[in-house]
């Protein structure tokens, strides 16, 4: 059975991209800092508690891994929504250590594993944050713009081991988390959420946003066989945005 393993994977977008490795034949693996959204997981997945910007916690994951066949580096924080002059540098670094640290160290313990059987998948959840400049967002946008470039290079170190790497960059996604960078958003633009939330499906040509299993349905594509020589790409789910500002 092919092993899957996906960090932030016991909510939001990782777990629906759990879900889909589930459904497709996959044993699956999930991290998360969330307790209680891992005791949710279902019991046949292996769910562990760990850190991704933390290098002890991941080390220790993988360790117990004897091979891997795709892995989804989906670990992110939103971080703040603040003009580059208000962020504070302790702000900057938390959301570039979980975003682009995260993916980092999850690619360099996964890598030795897919070597070793020569073949496997590798992608990261970057955002179409990080194919253009967002304002209020430096942080944000400056990691996934990295996770990019990071993605890039693993695929031209990984490729002559038959090892792919893609990224996938959602848009707007429907859920909690989306909430709460609309509420700051709002405030911090003097709008009402729902000014803020018609802003971001007006920037897009389907008008509309995402939702988490469309993000894990290309995960699942890009993880198999289907998909054998796509790598090096960034995919953007999201409904093809066309202004990276949202506004009324």
């Amino acid at each position: 059975m092919k092993r899957c393993l996906i960090t932030a994977g016991a909510s939001g977008i990782g777990r629906a991209m759990a879900e889909g490795f589930d459904a497709a034949g996959f044993e699956v693996w999930v991290t998360d800092v969330d307790a209680t959204a891992l005791a949710a997981c279902p019991d046949h997945w292996h769910a562990e508690r760990a850190n991704a910007a933390d290098e002890a916690d991941m080390r220790a994951v993988f360790a117990q891994l004897d091979g891997l066949d795709v892995l989804c580096a989906n670990a992110g924080i939103a971080g703040p929504t603040a003009l580059v002059e208000d962020v504070a540098l302790d702000d900057w670094r938390a959301c570039v250590s979980v975003n682009l640290e995260g993916a980092f160290l999850a690619a360099k313990y996964a890598a030795p594993l897919m070597k070793k059987a020569r073949s496997g998948s590798i992608v990261v959840t970057s955002s179409t944050a990080g194919l253009f400049g967002y304002p209020n967002r430096a942080p944000y946008a400056a990691a996934k713009w990295g996770m990019i470039g990071l993605m890039k290079t693993l695929a031209m170190e990984l490729g002559p081991f038959g090892i792919r790497a893609n990224a996938i960059c959602p848009g707007a996604v429907e859920g909690p988390r989306m909430e709460g960078v609309l509420a700051r958003e709002a405030a911090a633009k003097g709008m009402t959420r729902d000014q803020v939330y018609d802003g971001y499906a007006v920037g897009t040509s389907m008008r509309s946003f995402v939702e988490a299993r469309d993000i894990a349905n290309m995960a699942v594509f890009l993880g198999s066989d289907a998909a054998r020589l796509v790598s090096g790409q960034v995919i953007a789910v999201d409904g093809h945005t066309e202004n990276p500002d949202p506004k009324v």
